[in-house]
Parts: C-alpha cells; structure tokens; sequence
C-alpha cells in the first residue's frame, strides 16, 4: 500500500525525509510559491533561467499560467487563492489553508534542494516556517513590503528565510540592516518591457485614429481590484471624452482576469475600450498617459516611460484597519523608487471619477507636466539596475541549493554577482 503523507508532522518525521546524493543526480527539484501575475511572470522567468543553467531542473508548487508554459507543475493555480484586502482574506480562508496544506505535503514526500517563494507574505512566511523545519533551503525573491508595514513580520523572516532576493534598490540595505542576508539582483521586468510593434503598426492592428490620443487601462489583476476600480475607471472615461472626443482607450487585462469581470466592470463604456490581452507594452509604449492600479504594473509603465496617474481601492473596512499599519511617504512604487511624488496617487476616497480624469487630462493637454514626469520616469528607470535580474536570481538559488547539499544544511552566506 502506497505510504500517504500524515496530516500533521513532529520535527523527527520531517527531518528524516532526507534524499540521498544517488536520487539527487537527476537534476534540481525547486519548490516554487507565487500568488499573485506579477509573482507568476517573476517565477516564469526565473526557472527558465535555473533550466538554462541547469537544464535536467524541475519545479513543482504554487502559480499560474506562465509558471505553467515554462514547465513547472502546478499543484496550486494562484485563481484559486488571490485576494486583496484584510477583510475580503476571510472569505479565501478555507482554499489558502487547504493550498498551505497541498504544498507542505508536497514538501514533505519530494523534499526539494530548495524552495523558492515570491512575495505573497501572508501566505509564503507560514509556508517558509514549515520549509525551515524540513531543512529546506528557503529563498524568498522579490520581498514582502515589510519596509511599508507589519515590520514585525523581520523576526520571521530572520528565522526561516536563509537569504532574500530583492528587486529594489532600497531594500538591500533595509534588509541587511535588520540582520538579514540580502542581495540585490535588478528588476526583472528591465529584461521583460519591451515594445514589439511601431506606432502605426499597432494602430492599424488595432483599428485606431493615429491621430487621436491613447490611454492604457491597467486596472489590477485580482478580480476583487477590478470590482472596485473599474466602475471609476468608468465614470472617468465618460467624462473624459466629453471634453474630449478624439480620446482613445485600451485596457490591458492580467491573465489571471475574466472578460466578464470586465465587461460588468465598464458597462455601457465598453463599447468604447479595445480590450487586450497582450501587447501591454506595446500600449503603454504608444500612450499618450495611463491610469494604472498601484502595484507591478507602475514599475512597467515607468520603464516604458508613461506619465501615469496610480490608483487604488481596498474595502472600506480593510482600508480602515490597514492604514495605521503604513510607515511609508508613498503608495505607488515609482513614488518609493524615486523616493518623491513623481506620480499622481489617487488612493481610496480621492479615487473618484473627477480625480482620475482631471489628473489625466491634465498630463494629456498639459505638454511640460508630461515631459516633466518622463524625466523623473527615466530616473527611476536607471535606478531598477542594468538588467539580467532573473539571471542574478537563479544563480543564487542554485547557489543555495548546492551549498545544502555540499554540507546537508541551509547556507545562510550565499552571494552571486
């Protein structure tokens, strides 16, 4: 009869699962938790990199569909669990613990050389303490924002995270300030936002006016964001194009997002919104200004060099309780990057429709306060490092990987250049 994994573990069940060295030789097996699109492209990337280097390497664990097509198996489909919000959490209880479950279990009877787990705090940290006790390896890419709030979240992550990846300039420090190791690898979308089609190629494909001006559409990529942002996004468009009619809207959607979340979202403005599901760069790139719901997707127009207006809304309870816990001048990361209000934030109860489209306008009609915002945009370009981050990442977990197995434990000095 098939051996099944215990429900719950002792220290001794766990820390007898070790491999030996003859079932190792087959390559690396790498654990891998991501729970968000952004973590998902993040992950993606960074096995195709461990895969370059390594090429028998294999991935198991949490994500979504670029983690997928990059040849990881998916024991967890990030749709599953997403969620914003310290109240709407409550409602994902019940698939995060089950999903908490399925990859300790998994742990447990594969034992990986490593375990690699990309933000998602809440989730990844009790994932990591687990990790710890089996005497795996834990690297955690692209770090909580405990710099922001729930600093208390540092004790954790002293404890069972044996080194942490960063992809922002400041957080190096921060991190080694607290006693943790940190190293700083770039900004993997440096490598990823590029545009592939020229101006009029994009327009033509398109079926739009080149001579009217374009705004992108990035409304978030959990279905609970795009509840609460596009309805404004909305009301925003209507107001817009009725000072100015010769204004032109895509939206970009994640691929972790229905068309029909969109389609309840925007109503009757629908019809004048061209929906994509890739070319975002290319929109971005093509854009006269964007609205854009804070998060990852402020990093991509940045690198695009966008004048963009950052939005965002939680419910109104979880704002309430959330928003003691900030310790940070800035919501948008470009403002953190640039370490000064480059872009408009329009966050909660400013998030109106009159907001949105009077900040948009204003870099639309307003030629200096664009090229203003570009100069500070490319500024903060230079700051996300010269490229090659998925590359700096994967060495080092594979750096880690093999220092476990030199010495059957965790490294805890792990450095790569």
């Amino acid at each position: 009869m098939e051996e099944k994994p215990p429900t719950c573990y002792s220290r001794q069940d766990l820390l007898s699962k070790v491999p030996t060295d003859e079932a190792r030789k087959q390559g690396l097996d790498v654990l891998l938790s991501c729970g968000e699109a952004s973590g998902d492209l993040y992950a993606a990337e960074l096995f195709r990199e461990i895969r370059a280097l390594e090429p028998n390497s294999r991935a198991f664990g949490l994500g979504g569909q670029r983690l997928a097509q990059a040849g990881a198996e998916l024991l967890v489909d990030l749709r599953e669990i997403s969620v914003i919000g310290l109240v709407e959490v409550l409602s994902k209880l019940p698939a995060l613990r089950k999903a908490q479950a399925t990859l300790v279990a998994a742990a447990y009877e594969r034992k990986p050389d490593v375990a690699v787990l990309i933000d998602f705090s809440g989730f990844n940290l009790r994932l990591a303490s687990r990790l710890k006790v089996m005497g795996i390896p834990v690297v955690y890419y692209v770090s909580p924002q405990v710099w922001a709030w729930r600093r208390g979240r540092l004790r954790s992550i002293r404890e069972h995270v044996d080194r942490m990846l960063v992809i922002l300039p400041f957080e190096e420090a921060f991190y080694r300030d607290a006693g943790i190791p940190a190293t700083f690898v770039g900004h993997p979308l440096v490598d990823l936002v590029r545009s592939r089609e020229d101006r009029d190629s994009f327009f033509r494909r398109l079926g739009l006016d080149e001579k009217g001006p374009l705004v992108t559409l990035m409304p978030g990529s959990r279905p609970r964001e795009l509840e609460l942002h596009l309805p404004v996004m909305a009301r925003a468009i209507e107001k817009m194009k009725g000072r100015d009619p010769r204004l032109q809207f895509v939206l970009v959607k994640a691929p972790t997002v229905e068309e029909s979340t969109i389609q309840a979202g925007l109503g009757r403005v629908l019809a004048s919104v061209r929906v994509l599901s890739e070319s975002g760069y290319d929109a971005l790139t093509h854009s006269q200004a964007a609205i854009i719901a804070s998060g990852t997707a402020t990093v991509e127009a940045a690198l695009c060099e966008t004048p963009m207006v950052v939005v965002y809304r939680v419910g109104g309870l979880s704002y309430r309780l959330g928003k003691p816990l900030v310790r940070v001048p800035f919501y948008a990361m470009v403002n953190l990057i640039a370490q000064r209000p480059v872009v408009p934030e329009l966050i909660q109860d400013d998030m109106t429709a009159h907001r949105v489209a009077s900040e948009t306008l204003r870099l639309l009609e307003d030629p200096e306060a664009a090229e203003l915002m570009r100069r500070d945009l490319r500024e903060v370009k230079g700051r996300l490092g010269t490229g090659g981050a998925s590359r700096n990442a994967a060495r080092a977990v594979l750096a880690a990987a093999h220092a476990d197995r030199a010495s059957n434990k965790p490294s805890h000095e792990v450095l790569t250049t």
